[in-house]
């Protein structure tokens, strides 16, 4: 029982499926109910396909664990129906100080400029986010949630994966042709299949100790080095949902987890971070260590690994719900084109291919932060000290300080799906980016531009101040529209100039043209994950078409 929040209980129901005489199939079978899980669950399904959750419990979160959520982790949220209320209920925030005993030396900002929907990051407690998540699976009738149905059985034959499945109720079987694994760090089907995830062991322990308290601290990320009351470690602190606090105390790897998790061990810890006069009430704590490691590859035949069970950082930068979410939003529009026979299988191994990568790029960022934080040396501990002295007034200092390298999107820019762009583009849009969003409007209304993609490819086309296309080139885009993998189009035209249909949206305040390196004619395709993968200054049929096969794997 916690102060602030009371666990739903999911009911467990006897499915028909256990009394079949035999195995029966389904297309995709998901297995976790965590947070990645069930966004793959749900684009899935909101993408069209029949879709069954397993989950060996029946319950969200117990504890707060994950909290912080990165802009673009809430823009996939935002298409998957889920993060309206996520930020309604979470705390936003976007400033982040780094003290160096008790002096305030760096601050940053992860989104300085105005134009966006989503907000850089917010806080909230897991438990929030996977109640909202199972409301919204709720919603879809091409998706079933199976609780306390603990997988135990696996063959991931050539052509179905077999299950064999404990219930309340006893144990049954199952078919399916793919699977998807969101099954945790410790993954028990990743450990059935013999598969190891490798990495390395980091020697400190951190005791989380959330606190329910009234205090006038802004909502900011505080990360303090070598504070005077936790002399020679470091310490963190976050403002979540309903008067929560997230303090992060280092122990050293010599500390006694058992012992560190008792109350008047924790409670004087608090009370020297917080002042003797702040009221508090401790609401749930953990000592944890991490590790930073990952899987060789994440596809293995019809099984598909994802989140915690394809790869685990160390939690300093909010790299784990986060990257996990992208793996998702990765991996369900290329399954989706898969199942559908749109795409070939081998498009799945750009799944795996680009997360992996992804993967590679948080373990280096999280191993950085790690080392940074936590000296392995006394020559490290005086370099890091010197960097800590040195920002205070030296600017380029500033960049050295790595207190937790904050989530950011994947830049995918090496993967084989992208298309050679024209040269003299410039900006941070380049093929493999992920979309930025920019005010529009058209015929219904003010809306975002992140809100027009994330169905089917999408074709943007800039005309500037012009609003109208030639009947050769609306032709040619209808075209597109009806082939096998259809691509939607939108003619962007700057501010002021009229929409003269309803795919013709308006620049409202240059955002667009300014984020993109935007001029007449210039034309960018989008992937289904609001990733970019190509882009022309001048539209051609037979370049978009080439570009959406090389995009799919049907080239």
């Amino acid at each position: 029982m916690f102060l602030t929040y009371d666990n739903p209980v999911y009911d467990y129901a006897r499915s028909p499926d256990q009394s079949a005489a035999e195995p029966v199939h389904h297309p995709l079978i998901v297995v976790g109910a965590g947070p990645v899980g069930m966004a793959a669950a749900i684009d899935a399904a909101q993408r069209g396909l029949q879709v069954l959750l397993l989950d060996d419990d029946n319950t969200v979160s117990v504890g707060s664990r994950a909290v912080c959520y990165s802009k673009r982790c809430l823009e996939i949220m935002d298409r998957l129906g889920c993060a309206e209320p996520m930020i309604e209920q979470g705390v936003t925030w976007n400033v982040g100080k780094v003290f160096f005993r008790d002096e305030l030396v760096n601050q940053f900002d992860l989104l300085p400029e105005a134009g966006h929907k989503i907000p850089a990051f917010i806080n909230l407690q897991q438990y929030y986010l996977e109640e909202y998540m199972v409301r919204r699976m709720d919603d879809l009738d091409n998706l079933e949630v199976r609780w306390r149905n603990r997988v135990v059985e696996i063959d991931n034959a050539p052509e179905r994966v077999m299950l064999g499945i404990d219930t309340p109720d006893g144990r049954y079987r199952l078919s399916c042709d793919w699977l998807i694994v969101a099954d945790g760090a410790n993954s028990p089907i990743r450990e059935q299949l013999g598969l190891e995830s490798r990495g390395q062991w980091f020697q400190d322990r951190f005791l989380i100790a959330d606190v329910v308290m009234k205090a006038g601290f802004p909502p900011e990320r505080w990360f303090s080095f070598d504070p005077s009351y936790h002399r020679g470690q470091s310490t963190l602190l976050h403002r979540q949902s309903d008067d929560v606090w997230r303090l992060d105390f280092q122990l050293g790897w010599d500390a006694d987890p058992e012992e560190e998790k008792k109350p008047e061990r924790v409670i004087p810890r608090v009370r020297a971070m917080l002042g003797e006069e702040t009221e508090f009430e401790l609401e749930w704590c953990s000592v944890y260590t991490f590790r930073c490691r990952r899987m060789e590859r994440f596809r293995y035949g019809r099984a598909l690994f994802v989140g915690d069970a394809a790869h685990q950082v160390s939690p300093f930068g909010a790299r784990g719900a986060n990257s996990g979410v992208q793996d998702s939003d990765n991996l369900i529009w290329k399954l989706a084109l898969v199942m559908q026979g749109r795409a070939p299988q081998r498009l799945l191994d750009s799944y795996s291919d680009e997360r992996v990568q992804a993967a590679e790029e948080n373990i280096l960022n999280s191993t950085r932060s790690t080392d940074f934080i936590t000296p392995k040396s006394t020559m490290s501990r005086i370099f890091r000290d010197s960097v800590l002295e040195l920002c205070r007034d030296f600017p380029f200092a500033r960049q050295l300080v790595n207190s937790g390298r904050l989530s950011d999107t994947a830049f995918l820019i090496d993967s084989e799906l992208n298309t050679a762009e024209d040269p003299d583009f410039c900006g941070d849009m380049v093929p493999g980016a992920v979309m930025l969003d920019a005010p529009i409007e058209g015929p219904d209304g003010e809306r975002w531009l992140l809100d027009t993609a994330g169905g089917p490819f999408v074709l943007y086309c800039y005309l500037g101040e012009s609003g109208g296309l030639s009947q050769q080139t609306r032709a040619a885009l209808h075209a597109l529209a009806g082939a096998s993998i259809p691509v939607q189009s939108f003619v962007v035209v700057a501010a002021g100039a009229a929409a003269e249909e309803h795919a013709t949206v308006i620049d409202r305040e240059g955002l667009f043209a300014a984020r993109y390196d935007a001029r007449p004619g210039s034309c960018y395709l989008v992937r289904p994950d609001q990733h970019l993968c190509a882009r022309w200054r001048s539209f051609d049929a037979h370049s978009v078409a080439a570009a959406v096969a090389r995009a799919t794997c049907n080239g």
